[in-house]
């Protein structure tokens, strides 16, 4: 099985807002973003996401970055689901 590269790059110059933008050649469907830890991350359930398209996320909560992060799942063309933890 070859190596799956993470489709995303994640820009953090406006914290508390990420921006996930997707880097890949494909659409991505349901993408979702989950808050790991104390806090809370808000972005909307993500139907699909075309290359070079970004999803907004708006995070809450304290001290963020020692004790929580971002997990982010998604649902490649083929159906396959995969996930990403995202240290903040």
């Amino acid at each position: 099985m070859d190596a799956y590269p993470v489709p995303f790059a994640i820009d953090r110059s406006r914290a508390p807002r990420l921006r996930i933008v997707n880097t890949s050649g494909e659409a991505l469907r349901w993408i979702r973003v989950e808050m790991r830890g104390p806090g809370l991350a808000m972005a909307p359930l993500t139907p699909r996401l075309r290359p070079g398209a970004a999803l907004d996320v708006l995070m809450r909560g304290d001290d963020l970055g020692r004790r929580s992060r971002v997990c982010v799942r998604w649902l490649r063309p083929n159906g396959e689901e995969y996930l990403w933890g995202v240290a903040l």
